[in-house]
């Protein structure tokens, strides 16, 4: 018998050794979603407070006018009804502004991505002189409201005899689309890795096709959240159309809501009831919408 031999019998079983100690485990983290459950009420309560004025703009339009003003308001409406709607929106022609105010807001939109893209495309990916100068230059638009350029604007377009139309707040989408969304489309573009820039010129590419078919469709969720800001900005616009238009054939929805006041009386219910009726498309749209919105705004920010 050989020495390994020997050696193998003396080694007892691997089945009669010793196990070792188990190992102790890991400590366990506290669970996020227990803290989590403190943040809820008081987020709850600001939700209610954001919420209110929307719920009590539904309310009122579905009561009549006395009980809008009653002593003792309550939160549930008596005896609900839908006639406000009828009416209020039959009593003026409703239609006609709506048709308006989505002409309005469909080609600004159309002019915003356009035009804005274009200037965030030539100012983060081509290369000319003074570049960064002219875009910071660019950006102290920002800081100016339009209640500071509203009178020249006004001016302006009453030299070129272009008031009481839809020019005034179509035309300034369609040369720039604004400051804000040139900076945001610019950051999402940076972001975007010049080596496909470099690979679509080898193979002879224009800078214009670079820009419709590599750019653009690498953008979308920026320029979903570019035309749904603009649509929403333009829906809801009331200050330019009250400066620009003067015919009431030519009126959108939110100077059509205006008729409801009077110069000494108001009539509440059937202004409350148009006003959920033109607030209720943007609300759907943002519905909808929402998912994108809020991955393109991520997006934008990480890759700014």
């Amino acid at each position: 018998m050989s020495a390994s031999d020997a050696a193998l019998r003396r080694s007892p079983p691997t089945s009669d050794l010793p196990l070792p100690p188990p190992s102790s485990p890991p400590a366990r983290r506290p669970r996020r979603g227990r803290a989590a459950w403190f943040l809820y009420p008081p987020l709850l309560l600001l939700a209610a407070v954001f919420l209110f004025p929307f719920y009590w703009m539904v309310k009122s339009s579905l009561v009549d006018l006395g009980s809008i003003f009653e002593p003792t308001p309550s939160l549930v409406p008596h005896n609900p009804t839908l006639s406000n709607f009828v009416t209020a929106l039959t009593m003026f022609p409703f239609g006609r502004f709506f048709l308006n105010s989505l002409f309005v807001a469909v080609l600004t939109v159309a002019g915003t991505l356009l035009t804005a893209s274009m200037c965030a495309f030539s100012f983060s990916r081509l290369r000319w002189r003074w570049r960064s100068r002219v875009f910071s230059v660019v950006l102290t638009g920002m800081m100016l409201p339009f209640f500071v350029v509203m009178i020249p604007q006004f001016i302006m377009w009453r030299y070129l005899g272009l008031t009481n139309g839809f020019t005034p707040l179509i035309a300034p989408a369609w040369f720039g689309g604004g400051v804000f969304n040139i900076f945001l489309l610019r950051q999402f573009f940076l972001g975007i890795p010049r080596d496909l820039d470099e690979a679509a010129v080898m193979d002879g590419a224009s800078k214009a096709r670079i820009f419709f078919q590599i750019i653009l469709p690498l953008s979308k969720p920026a320029l979903i959240v570019v035309g749904l800001l603009t649509f929403l900005a333009s829906w809801n616009d009331y200050l330019a159309p009250l400066i620009f238009i003067t015919t009431e054939e030519k009126y959108t929805l939110m100077l059509g809501l205006n008729m409801f006041l009077g110069g000494y009386t108001a009539q509440w219910n059937y202004l409350m009831a148009a006003t959920c009726a033109i607030v209720l498309p943007s609300v759907l749209i943002f519905l909808v919408a929402q998912k994108y919105l809020m991955e393109g705004i991520v997006m934008t920010g990480l890759k700014g």
